[in-house]
């Protein structure tokens, strides 16, 4: 029983847990907004479109008393599509773009190893001298 509370401690502990866990949370708070955006601005528009508040009944057809209803599908598909464009604008591109940014900061493996101009002159300069010093 020890052994598997350490196990579950363990697991717990690494970083990937909790940035899954942080996620979810972000997730779900984020997943309000869209609801919201959804609700307040892309329904009305639909409304004003096609004269319902979604397309729930759009294309809706009868065959021997079986209801079916295509346009549920592009309702969801529609909502699918402006949650995956809400994430991407607001989450992925200043994400990616805050990325580019410390990649840039971060100098690179050359640049570290290259030696300032001012260094290099000062190492000639100290080497020229230790020659004109007589040996003792």
């Amino acid at each position: 029983m020890k052994d598997i509370l350490n196990g579950f401690k363990d697991f717990i502990a690494r970083g990937n847990v909790v940035d899954l866990a942080v996620g979810v949370v972000i997730g779900g708070a984020f997943g309000k907004v869209v609801t919201a955006l959804v609700e307040g601005v892309i329904t009305p528009l639909i409304a004003a479109i096609f004269g319902q508040p979604n397309l729930d009944a759009v294309a809706a057809f009868t065959v021997n008393k079986a209801h079916f209803t295509p346009g549920t599908v592009l309702t969801q598909a529609l909502n699918f599509l402006l949650t995956a464009l809400a994430i991407y604008f607001l989450i992925v591109l200043p994400l990616n773009k805050l990325a580019e940014r410390r990649a840039a900061k971060t100098p690179t493996v050359e640049e570290v190893e290259k030696k300032a101009e001012d260094v290099v002159l000062l190492e000639q300069i100290r080497d020229l001298l230790s020659q004109q010093r007589p040996q003792q």
